[in-house]
């Protein structure tokens, strides 16, 4: 056991540095991901068709793609257009669509949990569309969305372990490189997946427990 913890120890700084460039890229997805989720959210429910179709089109083309094939097109694909993106912009621009269109559909869950009178009421007090969504409608529906929404994220962030297809040195990347030059897979393998579950554990529990309080009847 002691020989282990040593080596642990030795393998520690340069997982830690490939397990800070994971989190990076799944902030990044995830912060340009929910925006656009959150427009094509809006786009889903339009009444107008022309916002409505291309939309859901968009959404749907997102859902069905696994994210392994929007990390290889958009790294591998692109530069036969002349276009080239380095690891990281590949990954996140992949998972932020990949999140784009998930939480689209969570955050349009939450706008219709959000009772018609509410917006009949903002209406009467004299707000615009625009101010009712911003003021009313948003802050319930978010508010119905936000614990599967970081549920969502926990998944984005345990997704960027495939970023190491496309040459990205995160945690998976780098404890694969000390595999192979030690030939002691196993033992960094579990240091790896020990650093991911001491965020995504106490995250799930944390997400647990934010849905029992926000849900209704419960103590928030």
């Amino acid at each position: 056991m002691t020989e282990l913890l040593t080596r642990w120890a030795a393998w520690l700084p340069e997982l830690w540095t490939g397990f800070v460039l994971s989190m990076q890229v799944t902030v990044a997805s995830l912060g340009l991901g929910i925006v656009l989720g959150l427009v094509l959210a809006l786009g889903v429910s339009a009444p107008s068709r022309l916002l409505r179709y291309p939309a859901l089109a968009i959404v749907e083309l997102g859902r069905g793609a696994p994210v392994l094939i929007l990390l290889q097109y958009l790294y591998f694909g692109l530069p036969s257009v002349n276009l080239t993106l380095t690891s990281f912009w590949a990954a996140a621009l992949a998972m932020a669509y990949c999140t784009a269109a998930y939480t689209s559909e969570i955050i349009r869950g939450g706008l219709e949990a959000v009772a018609r009178g509410q917006a009949e009421a903002a209406e009467a007090i004299g707000l615009g569309r625009l101010d009712a969504l911003r003021f009313v409608i948003l802050p319930q529906a978010l508010r119905v969305a936000l614990p599967p929404l970081l549920g969502f994220s926990i998944m984005m962030f345990q997704a960027s372990s495939l970023c190491f297809t496309i040459a990205l040195p995160e945690i998976v990347s780098r404890a694969s490189a000390i595999g192979s030059s030690t030939f002691e897979y196993m033992p960094v393998l579990t240091l790896a997946g020990l650093m991911y579950a001491a965020v995504c554990a106490p995250a799930t529990l944390g997400v647990a427990a934010l849905e029992e309080r926000l849900a209704p009847g419960g103590r928030g």
